[in-house]
């Protein structure tokens, strides 16, 4: 052996020559040896599987109860419609009401004066007595839009009321008004 410099390849060598060729595959590998037998190997504590085991459906329940809980918490907040209902599912649609503010004179003006703004009322049309007709309600739970101030003192004629109706029960309105004396009722 010698242990002086390495020679450099030169550019025009072979680079086989230089180079030691790969061995194959798994040649270079350790021989085999056998494994020595020994005791198995126990967990300390291992009394509590078996109890974990019979508990099983006690622990299934509760991780399905925490797992509930935690999708209700982390879920969608909107409260703008209902809980229960798709999203893209229309309940019922209600055909819209035309709504429509009635001006309406009652007979009784000290009736009227304890009406405020947004309560619910009764419009009763009674007959001329003299003449044997009898009371009928035109309109049930319509909401008073407005009081006005009453114009004369005169408590014979009555005070005007301002009225949100359905179209259809303003026109019953108009026409008992001209048959028969209003009153109101508070709902």
């Amino acid at each position: 052996m010698s242990f002086g410099p390495t020679p450099t390849p030169s550019p025009f060598s072979s680079p086989s020559a230089s180079f030691p060729t790969p061995r194959p595959l798994g040649t270079d590998a350790p021989p085999t040896c056998e494994v020595p037998h020994f005791a198995p190997i126990r967990v300390r504590g291992g009394r509590f599987a078996g109890r974990l085991a019979r508990h099983r459906r006690r622990a299934v329940a509760a991780g399905l109860a925490v797992t509930a809980a935690a999708l209700v918490a982390a879920g969608p907040q909107d409260t703008d419609r209902a809980r229960g209902h798709p999203a893209g599912e229309p309940s019922r649609e209600r055909r819209a009401v035309e709504m429509v503010t009635a001006p309406v004179r009652i007979a009784d003006a000290a009736t009227v004066r304890l009406l405020r703004p947004g309560d619910r009322v009764d419009v009763i049309a009674a007959e001329d007595s003299a003449s044997g007709g009898d009371a009928r309600v035109v309109a049930r739970g319509v909401r008073v839009t407005k009081v006005p101030e009453a114009v004369d003192e005169s408590a014979d004629s009555g005070a005007l009321v301002v009225l949100t109706v359905p179209r259809s029960t303003a026109a019953r309105l108009v026409g008992a008004s001209a048959t028969a004396r209003l009153a109101v009722t508070l709902c």
